[in-house]
């Protein structure tokens, strides 16, 4: 979770470590060692059923093999504020551990789902060092879920467990090998959104796990599933033996220039609770209660402010002068804040890149302080090539459209960075992707779109363009969703308003290690020429290096004659998009396809001492004569330009 409002990267290589295996002698065995044998059983499998058979792993969000559906397990009844995470009988530890991703042989049925209820004995099954890793989610997030285990696999790491909030999603995980267990919760599957009801629901369910955990005895790494880890972060967690507890925050300005703590005192930033570290300590136990005690007491408090209020309530002093410790909540817990430059937020990662000035590696990536909800943290990972995709999203059936943006050096660097420079380097951008976005409809390709740059930053409160005391760089090459709405570019719409939808990648797709050799090999090189100069003409003949050349200005007949010979080809890349394309011959088309691209753009947020002081963007800016970047004047005015 972020700040308020704004909720909604480092490639490692695969180290697989054996899981210890455990052994206790007994008469009777639980319906774990069912759990475990039928794992078990697929060691001998064949391998190339994993999923880390590749790097971009091959897998799907449904189409699960047949099984008998078993009844969930309804939740005990609550007593008050003594609800926990329903908890199974112990019974004798299994004889083995399977290794993550070893998938359930497909002549098995699954397991009855009170085999999945949470127990100590579960999660000893897979603690390492005493600690225990922790994500949980439902089904809608099941494409970050697996790109946070995927993480984790590659860095050697196999302690980790995810909480499964409704069947459908712990089914999924089963048959991809994940270990997973059941919350409980009754979830729906479908993305919540931000701020509603349901999410707060979600926030809620991680107290209570938390909660349920701890008396286990074992240290427990608490994370999102929409954050990923970058790099082991143990090793760094085991600098702070004294900690109760060590929580992720909102710093946007450094404190430290290293990889210490964050220096409490000067943290004013909201303690996150998307990534966090709890021993098993009484203090953490009692902060723990308390806090849960609180949420379910008031339905209306957001479990991060509550975390907040709770821990601050006593804050300081140091608890010595070397460590960065200070003494929170009731005076006795020991509260360290990680750097906020290697335990990134949104903003420190993907803005600032706080951690490459500071010459830094980062542990984690937690996607807040960004836009267009789940989309939006879907596509800065994408951004940053480190969410994993199934190999069909690397090879579009259409194939992919590209183009190499042209940006005058004055509009990037020359004069003051403020509203007016901003919003004159972006249109220029815009207007460009607004011709490929035209040409990618006309042929039916997917667009890659470019890096986008900016001037300020984005937020969604008044701001001098740049967060004072923050190392953001102008310009930088900003997020996509600080100018685009991500979410309506993907959202299906009816073609007889909106016409043909256009599909979209982001900006590093190409450079993407995951991308296959025989799409990068598939290449056409498009050079805008002039017509009239030498060699310039609409011809489908290519040059012995795969280039043509191409007249400026053509029309969409000549599009269609020409590119149609290259319907095989997986990518076809254009020099440049100033003046490419002469328009739409189909009226109808063509005003359909305004429909659509003028509600792909957003605002800018936000002018101080103005209200309201967002300026949206505007697709078609370069059609309204004297355009310039205001604030809306009066409530009637605060719309998407039309």
């Amino acid at each position: 979770m972020g700040w308020q409002g704004c909720q909604e990267v480092v490639n490692t290589k695969p180290l697989f470590l054996a899981i210890y295996a455990t052994v206790i002698v007994g008469v009777v065995f639980s319906s774990f060692y069912v759990f475990s044998a039928i794992y078990s059983a697929n060691s001998e499998a064949d391998p190339s059923t994993s999923w880390l058979s590749t790097r971009s792993p091959s897998f799907s969000n449904g189409d699960f093999p047949p099984r008998e559906q078993a009844p969930n397990f309804s939740r005990p009844a609550t007593m008050g504020t003594d609800r926990t995470v329903p908890v199974s009988i112990p019974g004798p530890q299994t004889m083995s551990v399977p290794p993550v991703w070893a998938v359930p042989p497909r002549t098995e049925k699954m397991p009855p789902l009170n085999t999945f209820r949470l127990s100590k004995e579960l999660v000893q099954q897979r603690v390492k060092d005493n600690v225990i890793i922790v994500t949980f989610g439902n089904y809608a997030f099941m494409d970050f879920i697996l790109t946070w285990v995927k993480h984790l696999t590659d860095l050697g790491l196999s302690n980790f467990l995810v909480g499964a909030m409704d069947t459908k999603l712990l089914e999924a995980l089963y048959w991809k090998g994940v270990p997973v267990f059941d919350m409980g919760s009754h979830m729906s599957t479908i993305d919540v959104g931000w701020g509603s009801p349901t999410f707060h629901k979600m926030g809620r369910e991680k107290v209570i796990l938390i909660d349920s955990v701890l008396p286990f005895g074992y240290e427990l790494l608490m994370c999102d599933t929409d954050m990923v880890w970058l790099k082991n972060p143990l090793p760094y967690l085991a600098r702070f033996p004294e900690a109760d507890v060590l929580t992720s925050s909102d710093q946007v300005v450094p404190t430290v220039v290293d990889d210490r703590l964050d220096i409490g005192q000067q943290v004013s930033g909201a303690y996150n609770i998307g990534i966090f570290h709890w021993r098993p300590t009484d203090s953490a136990k009692k902060l723990a209660k308390e806090w849960k005690d609180m949420l379910l007491a008031d339905e209306k408090i957001w479990d991060q402010n509550g975390f907040n209020d709770i821990v601050r309530r006593q804050l300081g002093p140091p608890v010595d002068e070397e460590s960065g410790l200070v003494y929170a909540f009731d005076g006795n817990l020991k509260l360290g804040i990680l750097p906020a430059s290697i335990f990134c937020s949104g903003h420190t990662y993907f803005v600032q890149a706080m951690y490459q000035q500071l010459r830094l590696e980062p542990y984690a990536v937690h996607t807040t302080f960004q836009y267009a909800g789940t989309e939006g943290k879907r596509h800065r990972l994408r951004e940053a090539m480190v969410f994993y995709d199934p190999p069909e999203y690397y090879n579009s059936p259409g194939g992919f459209l590209s183009f190499r943006p042209s940006i005058p050096k004055s509009l990037l660097l020359d004069g003051e960075h403020n509203i007016g420079s901003h919003f004159s380097l972006v249109n220029y951008q815009m207007k460009q992707i607004r011709t490929a976005l035209a040409i990618a409809s006309l042929l039916n390709r997917t667009l890659v779109m470019p890096p986008l740059w900016c001037r300020l930053d984005r937020l969604w409160f008044a701001h001098p363009g740049i967060l004072q005391g923050s190392m953001t760089r102008q310009p930088f090459v900003c997020p996509l969703d600080h100018v685009f709405e991500v979410n309506v570019m993907l959202k299906e719409m009816p073609k007889e308003e909106f016409g043909p939808g256009i599909d979209i990648r982001e900006y590093t797709f190409l450079d993407n290690p995951s991308m296959p050799k025989q799409v990068k090999e598939s290449w056409l090189d498009v050079q805008l020429c002039q017509e009239g100069t030498r060699d310039c003409r609409a011809s489908n003949d290519t040059s012995s290096r795969g280039v043509i050349r191409f007249p400026k200005h053509s029309n969409e007949e000549t599009f269609k004659a020409i590119f149609s010979s290259f319907k095989d080809v997986k990518v076809i890349q254009f020099s440049s998009m100033q003046d490419a394309f002469l328009g739409f011959n189909d009226k109808t088309r063509e005003q359909r396809f305004r429909n659509r691209v003028k509600r792909y753009v957003g605002i800018w947020c936000c002018v101080d001492h103005h209200t309201p002081g967002h300026i949206y963007y505007d697709m078609y800016w370069d059609e309204k004569p004297g355009w310039k970047p205001m604030p809306p004047k009066t409530p009637e005015d605060d719309h998407p330009p039309l």
